[in-house]
């Protein structure tokens, strides 16, 4: 009994901590991947300048700090009309997607999921990144019910309580 009374205690934990099951990446592999952007630029090939600026942005949108997660939505946004092939369009947009789920911008990170579907129906990563937005989305308007359902239940709990008074 103790044992199904924790697990229900943690499930409800985890509703409410919104944590979700996409990798993280520390700062370390940020300032490597940094590196790497660095070293490319000078003299390497358009394709390994290409393929270190795509782990960048991968470490960026996979950081706990807002401020590279930004910084990875724009460099992302900024490369994805230099996408050669549809593989790395479906990446870009897949890497977009995580960005803004991240950012808690939920409506922005479905469009983009469902871009990457249309491009890779099967794609298990993209169809995880789904259910992970809806159920966000899904989170997000159950709580705001129940914050409304309060402000009502206060406003009506004042209201009574004045009535009371004033009899």
């Amino acid at each position: 009994m103790e044992a199904k009374i924790g697990q229900f205690i943690d499930s409800i934990g985890n509703f409410f901590k919104g944590a979700d099951q996409f990798p993280w990446c520390d700062r370390d592999v940020i300032l490597d991947c940094e590196r790497d952007v660095a070293e490319a630029s000078n003299g390497d090939s358009d394709e390994n300048k290409s393929e270190s600026i795509m782990r960048l942005s991968w470490a960026l949108v996979h950081s706990k700090k807002e401020d590279d997660v930004r910084r990875g939505i724009a460099m992302l946004e900024a490369s994805l009309t230099n996408s050669n092939t549809t593989l790395q369009k479906r990446e870009k947009i897949y890497l977009l997607a995580v960005g803004y789920y991240r950012s808690d911008e939920y409506s922005k990170s479905w469009q983009l999921v469902q871009q990457c579907l249309e491009i890779a129906p099967d794609w298990r990563q993209a169809l995880t990144l789904k259910k992970a937005v809806e159920d966000r989305i899904t989170k997000d308007g159950v709580i705001g019910m129940g914050i409304t359902a309060t402000a009502i239940g206060l406003v009506i709990g004042g209201v009574a309580a004045a009535l009371a008074r004033r009899n």
